[in-house]
Order: structure tokens, then sequence, then C-alpha cells
């Protein structure tokens, strides 16, 4: 691929505290292309929340050789809630122009006159860039299936088929998402899924946590955020009260949902909260076996599951639910169709012993790099040059 510049959208801050694909994408490009990190604009009613403080003019900042994270000055308005398609179609493209007037008088700024946009899963303020600054590509890359949360159902069901149509391609990290985005554009690939393994190291956990220490094994454990929205509730409780002799450890943040549920009540079970990430590996170090028990929706279906590629490195015996997008695992996990087969699975999960199957789990993990997604965009990208060439 000649040598270009690429300008990367997301919904997701550069310092979001979790991180992000979109982080993770453009510091593999950086490592040999000039990368613009684009921040999301300021919205009126997020302005009005922090008692109307904001930058008096867009900034730019290095974060590293080839990297810059642009934090644009415009305020766009907060428009989801009206009901009009019309009326939020004017004033989205109103908002589409302040947002890429931003981004145009910075990226001169910084030189950069030829580029490729890679729009992040980021609908709204994405539609109408490709018109506005006129790339050489624009990418649109779909890692979840936003329609079907409540926020973006409303116009994302119209602005998002939209979008995937004039993108010159979208390049998805699940074959679920992939073959939705190709009912829009049949210029739709899948580009795998990049994981930062090296953290996920089994020979370099020197220490397991001392609050897990306490807990008595076998343990069977989750790591993530507990939300109702993508875990099955109703099957961790039957779990824990059909496997009485097994701990259950969660460790991660709650939502309403799971705050709320009989899990709090139920004496095998354990809830460790927030942990920093590079305290994870340690946590996974002390699980007898890992679980990703998923309910099953439109939005976890296609979702490509970054935690199991993370237990897998780590060389754990992994329970999960099957899904389409699991289906890529299903050599080097279990997976449960129903509960009373998840249940099973977890005992013969525990009675996993063969270190061969393990390596494998651990090779096939690691071969999930930033590095190897990457190069797949770039075989895209490489596909559309010939066009125009």
């Amino acid at each position: 691929m000649p040598l270009r510049d690429f300008v990367i959208i997301a919904s997701q801050r550069w310092n979001f505290e979790i991180g992000s694909n979109a982080r993770n994408i453009a510091l593999e490009i950086s490592k040999k292309y000039r990368v613009v990190y684009v921040n999301p604009p300021e919205d009126l009613i997020s302005l009005i929340k922090k008692f109307g403080r904001r930058l008096k003019k867009s900034r730019v900042t290095k974060e590293k050789e080839n990297l810059w994270v642009l934090a644009p000055h415009s305020v766009v308005a907060s428009i989801n809630w009206i009901n009009s398609k019309l009326i939020y179609k004017k004033l989205n493209f109103l908002n589409n122009k302040k947002f890429a007037r931003d981004i145009s008088n910075e990226l001169q700024q910084l030189g950069i006159m030829e580029f490729v946009i890679l729009n992040d899963n980021y609908m709204f303020n994405g539609l109408y860039l490709k018109e506005l600054l006129r790339p050489i590509h624009y990418l649109y890359y779909i890692r979840d299936y936003l329609t079907i949360q409540t926020y973006f159902k409303r116009h994302g069901e119209l602005v998002e088929p939209e979008l995937m149509k004039k993108a010159d391609a979208v390049v998805a990290n699940s074959t679920y998402l992939k073959e939705y985005a190709e009912r829009h554009n049949a210029k739709s690939y899948y580009v795998g899924q990049g994981c930062e393994v090296e953290m996920f190291d089994d020979e370099l956990v020197m220490e397991i946590p001392s609050d897990l220490q306490r807990i008595l094994k076998p343990i069977v454990g989750y790591v993530g955020f507990l939300t109702a929205m993508r875990l099955d509730i109703d099957l961790l409780i039957l779990f824990a009260k059909q496997k009485p002799n097994l701990s259950l450890v969660l460790v991660g943040p709650e939502d309403e949902a799971f705050k709320r549920s009989e899990l709090h009540q139920l004496s095998n079970v354990y809830f460790l909260g927030r942990r920093d990430p590079d305290q994870l590996p340690g946590y996974m170090k002390g699980f007898d076996v890992c679980i990703n028990p998923q309910v099953i929706n439109q939005l976890t279906v296609g979702n490509y599951p970054r935690k199991v590629d993370e237990y897998l490195a780590m060389g754990k015996p992994t329970v999960a639910t099957a899904t389409k997008a699991m289906e890529v695992f299903q050599e080097y996990t279990y997976l449960a169709s129903n509960s009373e087969q998840f249940l099973d699975l977890v005992d013969k999960a525990l009675h996993d012993k063969n270190e061969e199957l393990k390596e494998k789990r651990i090779a096939f993990a690691r071969s999930h790099t930033w590095k190897n997604s990457v190069s797949e965009i770039y075989s895209v990208i490489d596909e559309l040059d010939k066009e125009i060439n």
C-alpha cells in the first residue's frame, strides 16, 4: 500500500478509560503511517452538564510518533430526540458540517491533504463526512450492532444503512456483522479482531490477587462489565444454586440489573468490583474455568468477545454461550446452546487437563493480533486503490 495518512473518527474519546478498538487500530496504523484520531465533538446537552466549559479552539496533541489526537472546538446540537426524519436529517447535516470544518482546519495545519477515513461505528456525526471532507477512501468499521440499543434505534435504523451504502467499503470484526453489512454494501469484509494478548500470559503473571486467594476453589470466573444487556443473569443464578460447591466470581462494574439481582444473596457468588486492566490477568490466573454467559439478542449474537481471546491466551478452559460470533472459537472453547448444557460443560471444563489443547488455545488467541487485523484493513484499501488507478 502506498504511503498515506489516516483520519480515524470514533464515538469513544482517545482517553476512554477501558480502551477501544479504534484506539488500538490507530496505534497499529501509526507504526507505518500518519494518523489523526478525532475525538467526538461536544454536544449541547453534555456541555450544559459541564457548566458550559468548552475548548476555545480545536486542539491537536501529539501522542507519539505519527499519531495526533484532535479535540474539536465545535458544539453539535443534541437532536436524537427529534421525531421528524426531515428535520433530523437537516440538523444532522449541520452537525456534520461543523465537525468536518474542525477536522479540515486542523488537517491543513498538519499538512495532511490526502487521507483515508476510518469511521469506527460513529454513524450520526460521520454520515456526511465523505462528501464534506472528500477522502481518498471512506471505510466504515462496524464492531457492534448498535441499532438494537434504545439511543441508536430511533434514527440509526435509517442512518447506518445509508452510511454503509455510501462508504467505499465496510470492514467488520465478526462474520455476523459482515453479513449484516453486505445487505447494504457488497464491499463488506471480515477483518477479524485484535487483542492485547501480550498482557495475558500465564507465565508472566507472578501473583494471584489476595481477595481471590481467600475464595474457596474451584473458582468459575467472569471478567468484564456486568450488564443485563449482554449477560444472562438467570443462567448465573441457576448455576450458583445448582453448583453450591463451586465459587462464582464476577470481576467488573455492575449495571442496575446486576445490583438488584438475586446473585447478591447467594453465598457462593462473589462480586469483586472494578479492577485496573493490568490486574485482570492475575484474576484469570486464579480461575479454574472462565465463562462468558451471554444472553442471546441482536446485540450479542454477532459481537466479537475480546474477553474470550484473553481467557484463551491465559490457557484457560472456557465455557461460553454459542453465538454466531463464537463459531470461530468452537475448536478451542466449550459452547453451550442452553442452560443445562452450560452447567454440564462447566463440569467438563473443570476436568480439562489436556496440555496439548491448552497450548492450542494459547496459539489461537495469540494469532488475533492488531497487526493481523489491520493488515486485513490494508488489503481492503489495496483493492479500492486498484479501482481508482
